[in-house]
């Protein structure tokens, strides 16, 4: 999910795409589908692996699960995120937060139930995040036990080692190297095919795993038993997430195209051919993946060295995505304000989105170490990946169903036939992967609540702080007023002060006067808003207002995917006839001390909680990017 690579300054223009259609589409290979794309390695292993452990083995597993692979990608991936999702965009862009921004806009009445839903999607995405860096690698790097068995102590610390280097390198960004990500992945799409083409010719047969009654029949006639290798199943489609989250990057149709005309057919070939080589040789189970490629091509075992390393490197452009893809995602909830702000540094002086987020990183790395230490295998790792992509999807389908119904105006009927058999396919799949909750499925439940925890605490206890600022505040009209009556000695220049409520009298403006004594000959009291869109025209960015000759109001809007900048609204506000010099200019800011209050609305871990994460936001003066030697802050105390 690589939203991150989406430039600030504007979303690629429908013409733009249609331009560099083949470009766009060899680029949405490497980012959109590299975790997808890599599930091959370990997704059809699982699931017959799954069935042979309840005593299930033969042709009718085989054929199960390859009918179950396939219409779960052509249910699930094509029909829902190629045909339905990749629609319901958000001004160009997709994602969790950009498809519930939609919502919330043209379903006002359900506005609080689709802000629960997105953010507990966001919170189980950042369980996907820790948890596909580390079972791709390790998946990748278990290929090294085929070449020899006594590598087998050297998969753990290899994996470590790669993910090491893959976190190291994320505070130097990823432009000089991304342009490979398409090349390496057509590759590697390719080789998947290939594989796959040469054991279904030595067996065309398997092919009957097309027809969907096999999986049916394999359902219906092992009932509790099939809930196990169901789970394993949807293995084949984690990853499906990032088709709709990279829309903004690449378009509708390079996306669909390259899912349709190659993704896809590639996919199903290589698992096809791993269905024909286990039926030819049951104990190829033990790594089909691997096993479809020759062993040699010109010295011992150099096939397999080939192959482990392709294999790496696209497990490490799948990691990419989703590393990528949390910075973006967090990003957007700093801006809509649901976590606290966070440091973000751009790596990229061409495209604004790429940026890189210090603590988001380091949290992500120490997550992925974790995961990797602890469950060691990818086959251990597996029981805990589908929990937290099964309940993204869920939530995804929910929002959707009041986009469709809302924005598209479909009657709700026409809406609910679409989305929910979607939706109990994947509550199926999601009861499958709750059976494995004792088996690892407790850690993506366990990261989502800890997320959800801290951003319901944030959103809660913002709330709360802003109500008790305008209890201390004035109407800024009233005190403008009072000014004119009673006016105070005057400096030279012009003072900006920053506020979330342009209506009422910034805390620093009242203290500036009550300590002080003095007002500046022009005074700005600046506020900057969030759209519930992705990106905002620079001709609607800023609007201007007069409250007085020596008062002005500037209002100036940063859409969610967007880093909201001081310059650049000064800048903005030239054109609106409104010149600041930043040389003569002084900006005031708030900084809040919060305590414990004694009557808190919140509980009281809770409200120690909020406390902690405000002295986790970083300093108001490098977030919005204003120079430090013209900043004045002044401390008050809240209770909350």
């Amino acid at each position: 999910m690589a939203q991150a690579s989406v430039a600030d300054v504007g979303a690629p223009s429908d013409h733009a795409h249609s331009r560099n259609f083949w470009a766009l589409a060899l680029g949405s290979i490497g980012v959109v589908y590299g975790d997808i794309g890599t599930s091959p390695l370990y997704a059809f292993k699982e699931a017959v692996v799954a069935a042979q452990k309840t005593g299930l083995t033969g042709r009718p597993v085989v054929l199960g699960v390859l009918s179950l692979i396939t219409w779960a990608l052509l249910l699930i991936v094509t029909v829902k995120y190629v045909l339905v999702l990749l629609r319901a965009d958000n001004k160009g862009e997709g994602g969790t937060f950009a498809l519930m921004a939609l919502a919330r806009s043209v379903a006002k009445g359900s506005s609080n139930l689709i802000l629960i839903l997105g953010v507990m999607g966001a919170a189980f995405f950042y369980g996907d995040a820790v948890i596909t860096p580390a079972i791709s690698v390790l998946s990748a790097i278990e290929g090294m036990k085929l070449i020899s068995p006594g590598l087998d102590s050297f998969v753990l610390p290899l994996t470590i080692l790669v993910i090491v280097g893959l976190f190291m390198a994320q505070s130097h960004g990823t432009a000089k190297v991304a342009r490979y990500f398409g090349p390496i992945c057509v590759l590697w799409f390719g080789v998947l095919a290939v594989g796959g083409l040469h054991q279904i010719a030595l067996n065309p047969t398997i092919l009957w795993g097309l027809d969907p009654r096999f999986g049916i029949r394999f359902v219906v006639d092992n009932n509790l038993y099939a809930v196990k290798v169901l789970g394993a199943v949807f293995l084949a489609v984690t990853g499906a997430e990032a088709l709709y989250a990279d829309l903004g990057h690449f378009g509708r149709r390079p996306i669909q195209y390259a899912w349709l005309w190659i993704v896809l057919p590639c996919l199903l070939l290589n698992y096809f051919g791993q269905g024909a080589l286990v039926l030819a040789n049951p104990d190829a189970i033990a790594n089909p993946f691997y096993l479809l490629y020759p062993n040699t091509l010109i010295y011992p075992n150099d096939g397999l060295v080939l192959m482990v390393l392709l294999a790496t490197a696209a497990t490490v452009i799948a990691s990419q995505a989703c590393i990528t893809g949390a910075y973006s995602l967090t990003r957007q909830a700093i801006q809509l304000g649901l976590v606290p702000r966070l440091e973000v540094r751009h790596t990229s002086d061409v495209m604004a989105g790429q940026i890189y987020l210090p603590r988001v990183n380091w949290l992500l790395f120490i997550g992925v170490i974790f995961v990797v230490g602890f469950f060691k295998t990818s086959d251990n790792l597996a029981a805990a990946y589908g929990v937290a992509v099964t309940a993204n999807m869920i939530l995804a389908s929910a929002i959707t169903f009041f986009v469709i119904w809302k924005l598209w105006h479909w009657s709700i009927w026409a809406a609910a036939g679409l989305m929910v058999p979607l939706v109990l396919i994947e509550q199926i799949f999601f009861a499958a992967n709750m059976t494995k909750v004792a088996e690892g499925g407790w850690l993506p439940l366990m990261m989502a609540g800890t997320i959800a925890l801290l951003i319901t605490t944030w959103v809660r206890g913002s709330k709360i702080l802003a109500k008790e600022t305008r209890h201390a505040q004035a109407d800024i009209d009233w005190l403008v007023r009072k000014l004119e009556a009673k006016p105070p000695h005057r400096v030279p220049g012009t003072a900006v002060f920053l506020t979330a409520d342009p209506n009422a009298a910034p805390t620093a403006l009242m203290h500036n006067l009550k300590h002080n004594r003095v007002l500046h000959e022009r005074n700005i009291i600046l506020t900057i808003r969030t759209a519930d869109t992705p990106r905002v025209l620079n001709s609607e960015r800023v609007k201007v207002e007069d409250i007085a000759d020596d008062f002005i109001r500037v209002t100036a809007k940063f859409g969610f995917m967007e880093t909201p900048s001081i310059p650049r609204v000064i800048t903005l506000c030239r054109k609106k006839d409104l010149n600041i010099d930043m040389g003569g200019t002084s900006f005031f800011l708030s900084r809040r001390s919060l305590r414990a209050g004694k009557k808190s609305e919140m509980p009281l871990f809770q409200e120690r909680l909020f406390i902690w994460l405000s002295h986790q936001a970083e300093d108001a003066t490098t977030y919005f990017q204003i120079p430090v030697d013209r900043v004045v802050e002044v401390g008050t105390q809240v209770a909350v």
